[in-house]
């Protein structure tokens, strides 16, 4: 999984805790803990790790299948193409027979895979669809013995007004799009439950009229072939027919997200096209959002890289220092990233903005979810609160109008749903991200884990008196474990697999990939990451690591509030081992420090309502839906 590294500035960070956080710039790491409430956890039975000898008594274990990169969601081709990367070491609690584990399992092998067993595979298959998801309103919820009885055995339902409705997301997505395409942009509402967040009427014309301007100044418009000569002509002052902004990714897939929707949203307000600079790493991970158009920029366009392009640094100290209106470059770099000097960039304020509107093409570089800066800016704030008003859904609805799994991720994302989440009653996802695997003991994280999903009742403790608890509807929970380090899907799996829940509810645990390592520019890594993202936001409870843009994706994108867990770095103890957090919004780590006139801003949410400091990074600042003072 990718999580454990989803943005590379974290690896030196200082532990910070949903209640007491410290920056990763804060000079004394120490005195993280001085406010801290520390007491013991309660007392839940924590198996350490899990004998790997134990581990095959009781699970069924079968041969990787191969990682099919197929779009099609044909449950029948399961045990061919099988899951994002199956499951590891895990079973499904109403397993059958292990000694049939080979008569369903896969010849062929993949690296890092492996396949949990299902209950009786060859009965789910046979009134399953062939060509597509499953008939169902709600496939997380219900009975799971009679999820195949309403199955389609040819297409997904008829299209109605309804079902329309669904597939556009009450208006946010344009229609005319080719299916074929895009199967996600098609079949995504049969595997989600409607969002309680409705878009607004007057972000949806927005929607429109930038997709109208994208289709004429966008690549292979005569508009863009227009511009583009006049921009190579490299005059100062030379402006184009339209102006465009183009984003440039930084660090881990999470981070490039969050920032890639902050950038739509400032397009939108500056009247640009968002042209996104996609190398081989994130080519193939999602669909093009703009109807008959492209975002990518052209590989051979001049502008694809920032090199002998001024900054918008130099560009303030000479605006500064020459205090006139000197000819502005037609082409300009913004660097929004967290970087170790961290030096003030005024990129909120209106003088700078106006400054910004007078440039054809801007190139902006940000690893963070940078919205907070343009609700301080007046103008921007007022647009904001008529496209949202609801402000912790901004990024809930741009990401859903963005980010549709291309069909390769959809093929992943689908199979692995329909084989192993579907039937079951509650879905639970855990996204375990260590940042500091050297030093921070396995099971130290593996308490916090329990301590929080026991004591909060997502997940029931251990019957220890009784060995055998057996009802004829008993209600099956699923969790999805999302972590680079296979241990702790293991670990949580032979604890239910021993003993019985006290609730006596069914736990089966899924991990889908354990790559121990996040890789950087790496394509299939980052398809696999997208697909378990897009996974986790269709839990209907969501636990995440503290700081982890991963988890801020996953939130966003399914509309939960999550569970953060505290961040652990060394060998401790913490309690509460999470609190709930106030707002699906990702936190921006780091705001700007000064109002426009230079003055400290002391506190941002006497200053900006709406505003807040993040639970999971005190440093930081969100949106949240209710003002706070």
């Amino acid at each position: 999984m990718y999580s454990a590294n989803a943005d590379g500035k974290d690896k030196n960070a200082p532990s910070t805790s949903p209640s007491n956080v410290s920056t990763p710039h804060t000079p004394n790491p120490d005195d993280k803990g001085k406010d801290a409430l520390k007491t013991s956890p309660p007392n839940i039975s924590t198996p350490h790790t899990a004998n790997p000898d134990d581990k095959d008594k009781n699970a069924s274990s079968t041969s990787p299948p191969n990682l099919s990169t197929s779009h099609t969601a044909n449950p029948n081709e399961k045990d061919k193409n099988a899951s994002l990367i199956s499951p590891t070491n895990v079973s499904t609690p109403h397993s059958a027979n292990p000694d049939d584990k080979d008569k369903n399992g896969s010849s062929t092998s993949s690296p890092n895979v492996s396949t949990p067993p299902t209950a009786n595979p060859v009965d789910k298959d046979k009134n399953v669809s062939s060509t597509s998801p499953p008939n169902v309103s709600t496939p997380h919820t219900g009975n799971p013995v009679d999820k195949d009885k309403n199955a389609s055995t040819t297409s997904p339902p008829n299209d109605s007004i309804h079902d329309e409705k669904d597939k556009l997301i009450d208006g946010l997505l344009a229609s005319g799009f080719d299916e074929a395409s895009c199967t996600s942009r098609f079949q995504s509402h049969l595997f989600r439950k409607p969002s309680h967040h409705k878009p607004s009427q007057y972000l949806i014309s927005k929607l429109r009229h930038y997709e109208e301007l994208h289709r004429k100044c966008g690549p292979n418009s005569r508009g863009f072939r227009r511009n583009m000569k006049v921009l190579q002509s490299k005059k100062k002052g030379a402006v184009g027919i339209c102006k465009y902004l183009v984003w440039t990714p930084a660090n881990g897939l999470g981070n490039r997200m969050i920032s890639l929707a902050a950038t739509f949203l400032y397009a939108i307000f500056a009247d640009r096209v968002l042209l996104v600079r996609f190398h081989n790493d994130m080519r193939g991970l999602f669909c093009e959002p703009f109807l008959n158009s492209t975002w990518l920029l052209p590989k051979d366009s001049p502008f694809w890289g920032e090199k002998n392009v001024e900054t918008y640094k130099t560009m303030l100290k000479m605006d500064k220092a020459s205090h006139s209106k000197r000819a502005l470059p037609s082409t300009l770099f913004i660097n929004l990233q967290h970087t170790r000097d961290d030096l003030e960039k005024f990129f909120h304020c209106d003088h700078n903005q106006d400054l910004l509107r007078n440039i054809t093409l801007l190139i902006l570089q940000s690893d963070q979810y940078f919205v907070p800066y343009l609700f301080m800016n007046p103008y921007f704030n007022s647009e904001i609160n008529k496209m949202f008003p609801e402000k912790d859904a901004i990024f809930h609805h741009l990401a859903r109008y963005l980010f549709h799994p291309s069909n390769e991720a959809w093929g992943l994302i689908s199979r692995f749903y329909q084989t192993y989440l579907a039937s079951a009653n509650e879905k639970i996802g855990l996204q375990i991200r260590v940042f500091s695997p050297t030093t921070t003991p396995m099971q130290a994280i593996m308490d916090l884990v329990l301590n929080c999903t026991i004591s909060n009742n997502l997940l029931p403790a251990l019957d220890t008196q009784n060995l055998v608890s057996y009802s004829k509807n008993q209600t099956v929970k699923v969790v999805l474990v999302a972590s680079l380090f296979p241990e702790y899907g293991e670990n949580l799996r032979a604890m239910y697999l021993t003993k019985p829940s006290v609730s006596g509810e069914l736990i089966g645990v899924y991990q889908p990939s354990h790559e121990k390592q996040q890789k950087f520019y790496n394509n299939m890594h980052n398809i696999k990451a997208w697909s378990e993202m897009y996974l986790l936001s269709l839990s209907d409870v969501l636990v995440t690591t503290s700081l982890s843009t991963f988890g801020y994706v996953a939130q966003g994108l399914g509309g939960l509030k999550p569970w953060l867990l505290y961040r652990l770095t060394n060998n401790e103890t913490h309690f509460p081992a999470c609190v709930r957090d106030f707002s699906i919004e990702p936190c921006n780590h780091i705001p700007p420090k000064h109002f426009c006139n230079g003055k400290p801003i002391q506190n941002f949410s006497s200053s900006f309502p709406y505003l807040r400091e993040c639970l999971d990074f005190s440093f930081g600042v969100k949106l949240g839906n209710t003002s706070s003072t």
